[in-house]
C-alpha cells in the first residue's frame, strides 16, 4: 500500500527561536531561498504524498498564503520579464485540494495536533512530518521509508544514532533486532536520562502510523508536561502493531534552535548551485575576521 496522505504539525509557537517567531511562523523562516517548510512539504512529495494536512494554529495564515496564487506578484514579474522567479512562484504551488488546513485551537501536544487531522487522514496508514527537522540526502528520508513500509507493513519511525550525552533531548527507541533493513522495536521513551537509555537512536521527525493511532491518542490521558504525547500513544500501538525503526543515512537540521537554524541556512546555502561559491567566500571572510 502506498502512503497517500501526510499530516504536517505546523502550530507551535517557536518558543526556541523568539523573537524571530513572535510574529511570524517559525516553519516560513527561510532557509537561504525558501522557508524551511517548503523543504519538508518536497520531502513529502517526492515520496509519492498526494495529500497533506497542516495542523495550524494562530497566527499562521501566512502558511496558507504561501501555498496559493499571489495574483499581484505574479503580473508584476511576467511583465518585467522576470521569468525564472515567476516559475520558481508557481513551481511550488499545490494542485487544487491537494492540501489541507486544520486547526488545532490549543498547545495541546503532539499527539493532540495528529488528532485534530483524524478526520481527512480517513482510515489509511499515512506519514507525519516534523517540520521543524529539515533532512537532506540524495533518497529524502519519507521516500526511504515509503518504500521499507511497502515491503513491511506496520509502523516506522526513522532513526538516527546520536552521542549517548545528548539522548536526553530526544525521543529514543528500544531496539529488539534486526529485520533487513529495518530495525524491530519494543518501546521508546522520551527524553530518557544518559544512565536508563535503552539505545542512542534518537526518532528523527519522521513517521508511517497506522490508523488507529487516533482511537489511541483519543483515549489516553495527558503525559508529560500535562500534554497528549504521540510517543505514549505509539508505545499503546507497539503492544498490537509491528513498529519498525529505520535508520536515516542523510544529515539532518533541527530548525527549531537558533544554532541548528544557522546550521540548516549555512548548509543549504553553501550546496546552491547558483551562489555557493559566493557564499563560501562570505563565510571565510567573516571566519577569518574573527
Amino acid at each position: 500500500m502506498n502512503i497517500r496522505k501526510a499530516v504536517l504539525p505546523v502550530a507551535g509557537l517557536g518558543t526556541r527561536v523568539l523573537p524571530a517567531t513572535k510574529s511570524m511562523p517559525k516553519e516560513m523562516l527561510p532557509i537561504f531561498d525558501r522557508p524551511a517548510l517548503q523543504y519538508v512539504v518536497d520531502e513529502a512529495l517526492a515520496a509519492g504524498v498526494e495529500h497533506i494536512v497542516f495542523v495550524t494554529g494562530r497566527n499562521k495564515a501566512s502558511i496558507e498564503d504561501y501555498f496559493d496564487r499571489a495574483f499581484e506578484l505574479e503580473a508584476v514579474l511576467e511583465r518585467t520579464g522576470k521569468i525564472g522567479a515567476l516559475e520558481s512562484l508557481r513551481s511550488s504551488l499545490p494542485e487544487p485540494g491537494q492540501f489541507s488546513f486544520v486547526r488545532q485551537q490549543s498547545p495541546l501536544g503532539l499527539g493532540h495536533a495528529i488528532w485534530c487531522a483524524r478526520d481527512v487522514i480517513g482510515n489509511e496508514p499515512f506519514a507525519v512530518l516534523l517540520p521543524d527537522m529539515v533532512m537532506r540526502s540524495a533518497v529524502p528520508c519519507l521516500q526511504q521509508m515509503a518504500a521499507a513500509f511497502a515491503r513491511s507493513g506496520g509502523n516506522i519511525v526513522s532513526v538516527q544514532d546520536v552521542p549517548r550525552e545528548q539522548v536526553s533531548r530526544y525521543g529514543i527507541v528500544d531496539p529488539a533486532g534486526a529485520d533487513g533493513d529495518l530495525i524491530r522495536i519494543r518501546g521508546m521513551v522520551e527524553k530518557p536520562s544518559v544512565d536508563t537509555a535503552p539505545s542512542t537512536m534518537m526518532i528523527s521527525g519522521r513517521y508511517i502510523l497506522q490508523p488507529e493511532i487516533f482511537s489511541l491518542i483519543e483515549a489516553q490521558d495527558p503525559g508529560a508536561g500535562g500534554e497528549i504525547q504521540l510517543t505514549d500513544a505509539m508505545v499503546t500501538l507497539m503492544e498490537r502493531s509491528d513498529f519498525y525503526a529505520l535508520p536515516f543515512d542523510g544529515e539532518i537540521f533541527d530548525t527549531g534552535s537558533k544554532t541548528g537554524y544557522l546550521e540548516a541556512f549555512a548548509a543549504f546555502a553553501l550546496a546552491d548551485r547558483q551562489h555557493g561559491e559566493a557564499v563560501r567566500t562570505i563565510l571565510e571572510r567573516l571566519l577569518a575576521a574573527r
